[in-house]
């Protein structure tokens, strides 16, 4: 039998059969929770009688869609895998996913219907997502024995060098983020949130969908970003808390109904996914409106902080403290743990921890030593005991034996008024073994010269610490969930 906590939609649906659950915004369609759980049990009952075993993997290509919760809970009610892909690959990246998990089913949206005509090869068997044809009437019984180590979904990393890897979250995984993030950032059944955070992401799925249906809330499904829509749907539906990638951000408050609009209702806007510039806090706080952000990664939650938000304004650029059920540590390069303000490697101790990723024994134990998450991004903590993100492990800058954050420097040029983005990276120099490197995009019409952006730098940072190169560029190569590209923009310059 599942555990009956494994099911806990079960469980909010009969708390709250009458509640609202989701709605599409796109296509305003609405779900109570007895609707969505019926779904779920009626998709469960269609995949055993396919054949689906527990184990076996359970693929999915589509945007944002209800789709993506009726795979995840019935797989999770059988004790299969959810794979969710992330469809803004190319046809090739996307097969090396599948050849990896190798799923039994693969569910598509008629908007992919080219992309998996390209991959009509492969053993494994197809599904319209929107005929709803692979729905039975018949209710579903528990008769499969499922534990809290069993995995759940597995989703494939974004990372911009070598092959993804398949991060394996448990059913323990996604329960103990759920639980962890409820009851940190005090979310109630009362809460509304929209997610336009692609939910093949961590971002999407866990981040706030998940917490908020555990805790009986509404999440508002939206597909493609639109800042103009989606400052509509804000109001529309009354949402009390949001995540957003900074990219989006900096698309939000350049927009006219940005400027106009109060967001009456709205608690808190969360920044996740890469460091937020310190503008975008700035056009925020002019509004009065309750801004911060937060850290996670797909191997942990995605939730590791909470911070109040009037903190978050006192303490701009913090991440916060650790959540209730997880530890954080900092290790320095020598293996000591770091003390207040001293830079260590992030570690982190949890249940909502992955458990391991898939077929890659290697990499596993590269990443989880003696119960800590090895993160591989560097942070600082303050005597407050408030956590900042300082960058990448792999992205410091050694330039004349002198470690630099690209973070530090990138706040700074951000801050300057004619500089719309920046991403500062070290390329390698024979003198210097790395120079501190800046590529800056410029606002509409501005003009500044390189010789003014050093002599801005010079305000603020120490001398080894302004950019030797700055390369202005007319835009930033973004990665699929938003984060800048920096391994596009090193080679870029090698390339020449």
């Amino acid at each position: 039998m599942v555990r009956w906590e494994l099911d806990w939609l079960e469980n909010r649906a009969r708390l709250a059969p009458d509640s609202e659950a989701v709605i599409d915004a796109d296509i305003s369609m609405t779900w109570t929770y007895s609707e969505l759980n019926n779904r779920c049990n009626r998709v469960a009952n269609w995949l055993v009688e396919k054949g689906i075993r527990k184990g076996d993997r359970v693929a999915l290509l589509s945007p944002n869609d209800i789709c993506y919760l009726d795979l995840l809970f019935a797989c999770g009610k059988i004790g299969a895998i959810f794979v969710p892909l992330n469809w803004r690959l190319s046809t090739s990246e996307i097969r090396y996913i599948l050849e990896d998990s190798t799923p039994k089913l693969l569910g598509y949206h008629s908007s992919f219907t080219k992309t998996v005509a390209d991959l009509n090869e492969m053993n494994m068997e197809l599904f319209k997502v929107e005929k709803e044809s692979y729905f039975k009437d018949s209710g579903f019984t528990r008769d499969i024995p499922i534990s809290e180590e069993d995995p759940l979904a597995i989703i494939y990393t974004g990372g911009t060098t070598g092959k993804p890897k398949g991060v394996v979250l448990s059913h323990r995984s996604i329960l103990w983020n759920g639980l962890n993030t409820i009851l940190s950032w005090n979310l109630t059944s009362e809460d509304t949130t929209l997610t336009y955070m692609p939910m093949f992401h961590t971002g999407g799925l866990n981040a706030l969908s998940i917490p908020l249906l555990m805790i009986g809330g509404k999440v508002v499904i939206a597909k493609e970003f639109d800042p103009h829509s989606a400052i509509c749907y804000l109001n529309k539906y009354q949402c009390t808390i949001v995540l957003f990638v900074p990219t989006m951000y900096h698309m939000l408050v350049e927009t006219d109904e940005f400027k106009g609009t109060e967001f009456p209702t709205i608690k808190a806007f969360l920044s996740g996914g890469a460091p937020c510039p310190l503008e975008i806090y700035e056009a925020f706080n002019q509004k009065g409106l309750q801004f911060k952000e937060g850290y996670g990664l797909t191997e942990a939650g995605p939730n590791n902080f909470f911070i109040e938000t009037w903190m978050a304004n006192e303490k701009r650029g913090s991440v916060g403290k650790p959540m209730m059920f997880n530890q954080i540590q900092l290790l320095k390069e020598d293996g000591t743990v770091a003390e207040n303000e001293e830079v260590g490697e992030v570690l982190i101790k949890g249940k909502h921890s992955f458990e391991f990723y898939w077929k890659n024994e290697d990499a596993t134990k590269e990443t989880l030593k003696q119960g800590w998450l090895h993160t591989g991004d560097l942070a600082k903590r303050d005597n407050d005991g408030y956590f900042y993100i300082v960058g990448r492990k792999k992205d410091m800058i050694i330039t004349g034996g002198e470690n630099v954050y690209p973070l530090e420097v990138e706040h700074w040029i951000a801050a300057h008024p004619e500089v719309s983005e920046v991403a500062v990276v070290g390329l390698p120099d024979s003198k210097w073994g790395e120079i501190v490197t800046a590529f800056i995009v410029l606002k509409n019409n501005a003009s500044l010269s390189v010789e003014e952006i050093k002599n801005y730098c010079s305000y603020k940072l120490g001398n080894y610490k302004i950019p030797k190169k700055i390369i202005f560029i007319k835009e930033l190569p973004k990665t699929h969930v938003g984060k800048i590209d920096k391994n596009q923009l090193k080679q870029s310059v090698e390339a020449k």
